[in-house]
């Protein structure tokens, strides 16, 4: 067995509402969408109009920048509507979907493929999309040749699905996965959380690495920063570990097949517990089985594609992307306290030991959105450096990026981190600073200078 990377550093929000471990099979839903907007850095091409038919896995659209790499659509079906915003900026398709599925053929065989046809399958099906470039955290340029591949085999969020439940019956389709992946680059690895089984033991011809500690010890960035830490003109690829399954199926069964399992989680589902459906699903269709709890007195929910932690606020009409796993429903926040935080608070979960709830450090919170408090000065706290499990100095790095300083955000580890790896520094300042913003406003910077 591999040496075990214990990290010190983090924090585990143990929240109400995790799923059970059964899994629900959806039926075919009436609509599907593909967002643009969950893309980083794309900038759409429409390749269909409004009345069109489409396969599973025929083109949606394509990236300007790159046209070689296409977004497909998860269903066979109809164009039934081309959303558009401000300047006609293209939001989402809709597709309703045929009650027969048909599927676009693909016939590349993984013993007998080189590198340039596993690619062209990859772009050609759109799945491309599933291998994201570290740094920046955007999708990977097909010319390039990473110095690695990092998937993280476990989910460390709070609610976070077991990847064992949701890759139980998708083992044959990982291992084919992990295949295509080393046929991109021979060096892959796969961090696994120590001390735990996992039915991804069975993943073979890959560097299995094992991690302990607190979230953010499955983030794939804090787990690539302990392995292999990214230097200036290095780049590595990374993925999700049921998009590692879907594109195993793309080469086992020659077609676009996007089924995932979601946890759909959170105080406010009656029945907490996994789905299994496409990519591009509705939350509406994907809630339908868990239903969300009835509201009184006015009371309000929130439904996040997402953990709480990095998710999106999407509401009841929004789709499933290609990137989630996750769906979480927890009340609203923002109303006013009696006596605010001169209450015991044994409910309200503090880092800081302001509330009493520090004694139970087991107990699971049925938190709110709400920020407790208004923006205040970004002020020194040493919090950040106590939270995040990185050889990085967080605070310097934040006022690099907002003063614009390229060096600095450089010699700092801006290649090192995208969002998800300082969502857990967010939750903890007590600024309540918008972090996740700040790093991706960092990182669109240094993509338009450099």
């Amino acid at each position: 067995m591999s040496k075990v990377i214990k990290l010190k550093k983090g924090l585990d929000i143990k929240l109400v509402g995790e799923a059970e471990k059964s899994v629900i099979d959806l039926p075919i839903g009436e609509r599907y969408a593909v967002s643009p907007l969950a893309f980083e850095g794309v900038v759409p091409k429409l390749l269909v109009a409004e009345g069109d038919k489409v396969a599973a896995g025929d083109a949606l659209f394509y990236d300007k920048a790159h046209p070689e790499v296409m977004f497909t659509s998860p269903v066979s079906g109809t164009v039934s509507a081309v959303r558009r915003g401000e300047k006609r900026k293209l939001l989402a398709i809709e597709v309703a979907a045929d009650a027969q599925q048909t599927y676009k053929q693909f016939t590349v065989k993984l013993d007998k493929a080189s590198r340039e046809q596993v690619v062209a399958a990859l772009l050609e099906s759109g799945l491309w999309a599933s291998i994201i470039q570290r740094p920046y955290g955007i999708i990977a340029n097909a010319q390039d040749t990473p110095k690695a591949i990092f998937v993280s085999g476990f989910d460390s969020a709070p609610l976070a699905p077991d990847m064992n439940i949701a890759l139980k019956d998708d083992v044959e389709a990982v291992k084919a996965g992990f295949a295509a992946l080393k046929v991109l680059c021979p060096n892959v690895h796969l961090g696994l959380e120590a001390g735990k089984e996992s039915v991804l033991e069975a993943v073979e011809g890959v560097e299995k690495h094992y991690f302990k500690g607190a979230h953010p010890a499955g983030n794939v960035g804090v787990q690539i920063h302990h392995i292999d830490p990214i230097n200036k003109g290095e780049k590595v690829w990374t993925v999700a570990i049921q998009n590692v399954a879907i594109i195993g199926r793309l080469f086992l069964e020659g077609k676009v097949n996007m089924v995932k399992t979601y946890a759909v989680t959170g105080s406010q589902v009656m029945h907490p517990q996994y789905v299994r459906g496409l990519v591009g699903s509705s939350l509406a269709d994907v809630l339908t089985p868990t239903r969300i709890k009835p509201q009184s007195g006015g009371s309000k929910f929130r439904i996040i594609e997402g953990n709480v932690l990095t998710g999106r606020n999407a509401g009841a009409n929004g789709f499933m992307s290609l990137y989630s796993s996750q769906v979480t429903v927890i009340p609203e926040g923002g109303e006013l306290e009696l006596i605010g935080w001169l209450a015991p608070r044994l409910n309200k979960l503090s880092v800081s030991r302001t509330y009493f709830s520090w004694l139970m450090p087991k107990k699971k919170y049925d938190l709110r959105t709400g920020l407790n408090g208004g923006v205040r000065p970004f002020v020194v706290t040493g919090l950040y450096e106590k939270y995040l499990p990185m050889d990085i100095y967080p605070m310097y790095l934040f006022k690099a990026i907002m003063a614009g300083d390229l060096e600095k955000m450089e010699n700092l580890g801006i290649y090192e981190i995208i969002e998800e790896d300082v969502a857990l520094c967010e939750f903890v300042d007590p600024s309540k600073q918008e972090l996740q913003a700040l790093v991706r406003d960092g990182i669109n910077l240094m993509i338009k200078e450099m």
